[in-house]
């Protein structure tokens, strides 16, 4: 597109969920309240695998990762979603669009990856007992927590630097509450096929081999229960794996149906609704499975209260 005698654009101004002042305000408590309690069920998490030795294992360690994760998961975007719930005119330079483009997909890309290495640690505690010790040795498992962040920041870095070479010419009105693909594409001047069919690319490679990689895990894990001769050892089995079966269903549905379509069939408002699943409801879902479904979880919990109760007692009693 010939972008002569046409104003630049230095900065954007989000729409959010326009609607109504009560409406608005509703959203705003109500998201305010699920990233709240997602940031803090996250840091709970990571304290007890901290603080509990027993839980200093691969399974714990990846689970820890996830949740250190989540919470700047949702922080790249949930404050930019309160604020527009709250003000008319909520804006971002294009530089700081184009960072919090660079960090949302880097996160997303990362837990893409630590999910589908989360399921092949299961798939070596339920299909290789004997041997996980040594497969997946607390060197093997710091390696590959490594290798997720890494993996996941390198992902969208090309087509990053591509979108900061785009002329921005106006309109500048985001229909988002951050700044996403499709939404900044839409506000380009210059010719984004490229970038865009990178993108898209990038996205689509990403999110399917990490979800084939974790289905092809958790086949192979309920060949092996089916297996098992033992009605108490199948369900034993099973319950390692559901709370983390639950996370990926959850998230890679969403994701899926966000990320992985032909540019053209973009619905903005649709848009909108389902990235406040893998955005907001994701991150604060997470702890919830993994706390309430976990025995060990809820076992190191206990005991981490016990611990503390126990030392403030102690306090008191020198006071």
């Amino acid at each position: 597109m010939d972008v002569t005698n046409k104003t630049t654009v230095n900065e954007f101004i989000f729409l959010g969920f326009s609607g109504v002042l009560y409406l608005q305000l509703t959203l705003f408590v109500m998201f305010l309240t699920v990233y709240l309690l997602s940031v803090m069920g996250n840091t709970l998490i990571i304290f007890i695998v901290f603080m509990d030795s027993t839980l200093q294992t691969p399974m714990y360690i990846f689970l820890g990762n996830l949740s250190f994760l989540e919470i700047w998961y949702s922080t790249a975007t949930v404050p930019i979603l309160l604020a527009t719930c709250l003000s008319q005119v909520v804006t971002i330079s294009i530089s700081g669009c184009i960072t919090q483009y660079y960090f949302f997909f880097s996160m997303g890309a990362t837990e893409c990856i630590l999910l589908a290495v989360m399921a092949y640690d299961r798939y070596l505690a339920v299909c290789s007992p004997l041997r996980y010790s040594l497969l997946m040795s607390i060197p093997v498992c710091l390696r590959f927590s490594a290798g997720s962040w890494i993996g996941g920041f390198i992902a969208p870095l090309l087509p990053t630097i591509l979108i900061s070479h785009l002329n921005f010419c106006g309109p500048q009105k985001i229909n988002h509450f951050f700044c996403d693909s499709d939404p900044i594409f839409k506000l380009s001047c210059s010719d984004t096929f490229l970038v865009e069919a990178l993108g898209y690319t990038c996205s689509s490679i990403v999110i399917l081999s990490s979800f084939l990689l974790t289905m092809s895990s958790y086949g192979h894990i309920v060949v092996t229960i089916i297996r098992l001769s033992s009605r108490e050892a199948r369900k034993k089995t099973f319950s390692t794996c559901a709370s983390h079966l639950t996370v990926v269903t959850i998230y890679y549905g969403t994701i899926i149906f966000a990320y992985v379509r032909p540019p053209a069939k973009y619905n903005f408002t649709i848009g909108k609704a389902v990235s406040v699943f893998y955005c907001v409801v994701t991150p604060f879902v997470n702890p919830l499975i993994y706390t309430l479904r976990n025995k060990d979880v809820n076992k190191a919990f206990r005991k981490v209260l016990a611990q503390k109760s126990l030392l403030l007692d102690r306090n008191m009693k020198d006071i």
